[in-house]
């Protein structure tokens, strides 16, 4: 598991060259529809282990939550499960809408 900035996140999305990760926010339902990451699915940490299975084992998997701890967990739990490419959004949606996208709401 590697620990990705917001700001590389951004470049990595806006980067046409490169494919694109799959974002995974793993916060609740409620705290999703305050703010997301355009593109990202929704996988609340509780379900991953039974909907894991729904993730490409060799694609890149980008694990969102709000400041980068349940996605820190949910990321070795990939891992674990056999993803060779999971990334940790370091500070989470906080850490997006405080480098990336100011607009963002905050909660």
């Amino acid at each position: 598991m590697q620990q990705l900035s917001p700001r590389a996140l951004a470049e990595w999305l806006a980067d046409e060259s490169r494919a694109k990760p799959h974002l995974l926010d793993v916060r609740e339902a409620w705290e999703y529809n305050i703010c997301h990451i355009a593109d990202s699915q929704l996988m609340p940490m509780a379900s991953v282990p039974m909907r894991a299975e729904e993730l490409e084992p060799d694609a890149p998997v980008v694990v969102i939550c709000h400041h980068g701890g349940r996605s820190m967990q949910v990321a070795y739990f990939l891992e674990r499960h056999g993803l060779t490419q999971v990334f940790n959004l370091a500070g989470g949606v906080a850490g997006w809408a405080e480098q990336v996208d100011p607009t963002m709401p905050r909660y």
